[in-house]
């Protein structure tokens, strides 16, 4: 039999050579050669590469034997994965490789900012000797302030505790008793802002937190502290940084990311390159022989791992090893429950149980405690989240969970219960099952509300006084908006006068209009509910 075909597009540490073993043809092209790539696409079953190298459409679409993407790094912006998950293409990437490699680079812009090594540096290389310019701050009793307490946060706290700092975060998904095993006092946000000396990001990029630190924020700052980003460009406002820079309203800055890389001239992120108070690398985060050779190995034990037909540490669009095909339509069904109960739930999330009953009692349904944390996971932590590192990121948030499985079930042939304990003592339950010969995915109970809601991209959750005219005022009030209802379920519980509201609709639904619709309907609970794709 030939051996697999692994073409390796980039260059890549010895060792990664070694990882993979004797046991595949190993081929090499320039994968920045797009002449060149193609052809050898054609009969690879995996191809390894770094950031220059573009798994794109036409890439995937010449690689018709190819069973696996491997990226020897963090960022996958060079990789198609809609189109590799629609060909069956898995895409690996190497999530833990730099996170020691950039929390020691954040490190080091903050001591960098507090004694201004490059100015000083210049100053001396340009023949001056001026130390009276360059007086600095020591850490020593001074607050850092963590944005994103992730792996990257921690590895940071651990390190600037030595320095003798006290170290405050912010994270919604993150519980008290986690930051306390840190050595870290949670504050909210603006608190963290007042009361900070140094303030260093580590969020994932969304919508939300795109520009998360603005205007109102650095106004919020001390006048002599400083902030850093090394996370991801663009969490910074980067017009909103450079006049707060140029106004004194905070001491400086230290950036390695930026919203477009290199900075393009004219643009935001070049207009600060010229202020004495910022110091700047060009996106050095995994910059590092060490971060290099972990990530090179990293990801050829995932190829080993996905052309043995095993489980793949670090699949980032499906999940692999062996399912059995009775089990594996549930997988989707029980991520979606996940994005759902984390979309209902208030506070962070402590302990879960996910109890799956019915005919799949029977099977090795492991792979749904899996499915359950990448879900409630997805949208919390800034790495990509998959089926196996999904429970590394519950253990580094404190929470527990619980395999629960039965075959008793006597309203559904099966049905999955995801059942958590949150942080500020309440229960929250979200169950679902796949319906009909269709097995259309679909939430079955919220709370003891029985109801059963097909699961789409946008939904509204909400709890009130049960009374007439509900229905017409939310109706009404959406309608006004071009927002249309494409399924609606009201129902109760008990007696006690409250109803659960579920409606699907067509769009996304505006912040404003939430808080006018919760006003509107005294409701005690109203949740914004988005899913997406599993």
């Amino acid at each position: 039999m030939p051996k697999p075909v692994v073409l390796i597009a980039e260059e890549l540490s010895p060792a990664t050579i070694d990882a993979l073993g004797p046991d595949f043809d190993i081929r090499h092209v320039d994968g920045a050669d797009r002449a060149a790539l193609l052809p050898a696409l054609a009969d690879a079953n995996a191809v390894l590469i770094r950031s220059a190298t573009k798994m794109d459409a036409e890439a995937i679409a010449a690689a018709p034997e190819l069973k696996v993407i491997a990226r020897a790094g963090v960022g996958l912006d060079n990789v198609d994965i809609k189109t590799a998950t629609t060909a069956g293409v898995m895409v690996v990437n190497a999530p833990t490789s730099n996170i020691i490699s950039a929390a020691e680079l954040t490190v080091g812009h903050i001591l960098s900012l507090a004694r201004h090594i490059p100015a000083a540096h210049a100053s001396l290389a340009a023949g001056a000797w001026k130390r009276s310019s360059f007086t600095g701050t020591e850490l020593f009793e001074k607050t850092v302030g963590i944005i994103g307490l992730g792996r990257i946060g921690a590895l940071i706290a651990a390190r600037l505790q030595a320095f003798g700092v006290t170290v405050v975060a912010y994270d919604p998904y993150v519980t008290p008793a986690r930051a306390g095993q840190l050595g870290v006092q949670l504050l909210e946000l603006d608190d963290l802002l007042a009361t900070s000396d140094f303030v260093t990001i580590h969020m994932p990029k969304t919508p939300e937190t795109t520009g998360m630190i603005g205007a109102e924020q650095f106004r919020i700052m001390k006048n002599s502290a400083y902030v850093v980003n090394v996370a991801r460009g663009g969490l910074i406002d980067e017009q909103a940084l450079r006049e707060a820079l140029v106004a004194g309203e905070i001491a400086g800055a230290g950036l390695d990311v930026f919203t477009s890389e290199p900075p393009a001239a004219g643009g935001s992120a070049a207009a600060l390159l010229d202020l004495p108070n910022v110091v700047v690398t060009p996106h050095l985060g995994a910059s590092t022989d060490e971060a290099q050779e972990k990530a090179g190995v990293s990801v050829a034990k995932s190829v080993k791992l996905a052309l043995e037909g095993d489980l793949v540490p670090d699949a980032v669009n499906v999940a692999g090893g062996v399912i059995d095909p009775f089990v594996r339509p549930g997988i989707a069904l029980v991520e979606q429950l996940g994005q759902f109960f984390t979309g209902l739930a208030p506070a962070a999330l402590t302990t879960l149980d996910i109890e799956v009953r019915g005919e799949l009692a029977a099977y090795d349904v492991s792979v749904y405690r899996l499915a359950a944390l990448k879900g409630i996971l997805a949208n919390v932590v800034s790495e990509n989240v998959s089926y196996v590192n999904a429970p590394l990121f519950a253990e580094q948030r404190g929470i527990e969970t619980r395999m629960i499985v039965e075959p008793e079930s006597p309203l559904y042939r099966n049905i999955t219960i995801l059942r958590g304990t949150l942080a500020d003592g309440t229960v929250l339950t979200v169950a679902g099952t796949l319906a009909g010969t269709r097995m259309v995915p679909k939430v079955v109970e919220i709370d003891g509300y029985e109801i059963e809601v097909p699961i789409e991209k946008h939904h509204l959750v909400m709890r009130y006084k049960d009374r007439p005219g509900i229905v017409a005022i939310y109706g009404e009030k959406l309608g006004t908006a071009g927002i249309n209802i494409g399924g609606l379920q009201v129902a109760r519980s008990d007696a006690s006068g409250r109803a659960l509201s579920v409606l699907t609709v067509d769009s996304p639904v505006p912040d404003a209009l939430v808080e006018e619709i919760a006003t509107a309907v005294e409701a005690d609970l109203f949740r914004r509910i988005e899913i997406t794709e599993a």
